[in-house]
């Protein structure tokens, strides 16, 4: 049998939320545009908020808004996102991701 595979940017960017929230420091995702910010006011949360899926010379890029918990060092969990996330989608999802780039955009209590 022959056929295709088709991962959607929802689903690559579903994928990279669930693992970011894996990692020890993170708090949770921020929202990357006013539409999604909005969106979370109405109570509408998804796996993929604060990850935004890009192309850059064919190949996906991910751009994670994170907020992570005071005290934690915000140069290792960005360190540990990176890793996990690259490790995670190239071994469930098949993509390598051309830059997977981490935005820390708060520090809360955890």
């Amino acid at each position: 049998m022959s056929g295709t595979i088709q991962i959607t940017e929802a689903a690559l960017a579903s994928l990279i939320g669930l693992t970011a929230h894996e990692i020890p420091g993170v708090v949770g995702m921020a929202p990357a545009n006013l539409k999604e910010g909005i969106s979370r006011v109405l109570g509408r949360a998804n796996a993929s908020d604060g990850v935004v899926i890009g192309k850059d010379s064919g190949k996906f890029t991910a751009d994670l808004y994170i907020v992570v918990a005071y005290g934690v060092s915000i140069p290792r969990v960005a360190e540990n996102i990176v890793e996990r996330v690259n490790h995670v989608v190239k071994a469930q999802a098949g993509i390598e991701l051309a830059a997977a780039r981490v935005h820390a955009v708060g520090v809360q209590r955890a």
